[in-house]
């Protein structure tokens, strides 16, 4: 028997060391999976953050959209003001321009006359002599009469041009 109970003793030594090994393999396999159940957990948080983000950017996204409608929205009516202002402008220069005319006004006109008949009126000379011209006058036919003197009868002459004054004496 003492060959049996060395050889148990051999045998509970090998299951020993044997249980011992898997004692050790198993602790080294619950170290790993540790470390796995935190890799997942980090990858599980990691993800959550992920969707998290990608939403807050969607609505970023959203408001930002929103933000350029009403952004283009606001250039076309600062587009259409503008042109408005421009036509506001134009016509305000031309009410200026009227305004100034009015404002020098003279005291005399010029009035084309054809043979002693109103042709036309003029605010100045050179405007009476082209409107003239234009109506078939000769240039170099123009009569000067001299200060004080008489001139001949307005019907005697083809085109006249006679200076008036206008309104009462100032």
């Amino acid at each position: 028997m003492t060959d049996r109970t060395g050889w148990l003793r051999l045998i509970r030594g090998a299951e020993l060391a044997e249980l011992r090994a898997d004692r050790a393999e198993l602790t080294a396999l619950r170290q790993t999976l540790a470390i796995e159940r935190q890799a997942v957990q980090h990858t599980a948080d990691f993800l959550i953050r992920a969707e998290t983000t990608v939403e807050l950017l969607g609505k970023e996204r959203d408001a930002a959209r929103d933000d350029l409608a009403h952004a283009l929205g606001e250039l076309e009516t600062l587009r259409d003001q503008q042109l408005l202002d421009t036509e506001d402008r134009a016509a305000l220069r031309a009410l200026l321009r009227t305004a100034r005319r009015q404002e020098q006004r003279t005291d005399r006109v010029y009035v084309l006359l054809r043979f002693g008949r109103l042709h036309s009126v003029h605010t100045s000379q050179d405007e009476a002599e082209a409107a003239a011209e234009s109506a078939g006058a000769d240039r170099a036919g123009w009569m000067s009469g001299e200060p004080g003197a008489a001139l001949p009868p307005a019907c005697e002459v083809p085109w006249r041009i006679q200076q008036l004054r206008v309104g009462g004496p100032r």
